[in-house]
């Protein structure tokens, strides 16, 4: 069964390669998706995959590259089809 989730993650996720470190463990997991950075200094996006690889994403995103520091990982569940594909927004 697919589902599609939003996500926000704070802490120190911008100019340490976290979106790029998403990216690769959405291609990992086979999940599909975008991701991109915030005014806030949080990092938002939104993916869709099988439950199973989205939860192991989550907590992938909660780990984060060494550089980083993630304070919080927040999801909600969306009622959208996003097509194939995980990209990064510039």
């Amino acid at each position: 069964m697919k589902r599609c989730i939003s996500f926000r993650v704070t802490g120190r996720v911008q100019g340490v390669g976290y979106r790029y470190f998403a990216y690769h463990q959405a291609l990992e997991l086979g999940i599909s998706g975008v991701i991109r950075n915030e005014a806030d200094d949080s990092v938002t996006g939104e993916a869709q995959g099988s439950v199973e690889a989205l939860e192991e994403f989550l907590r992938r995103l909660n780990a984060g590259p060494s550089l980083s520091r993630v304070d919080l990982v927040e999801s909600r569940d969306l009622q959208s089809d996003m097509g194939p594909g995980f990209h990064i927004e510039t």
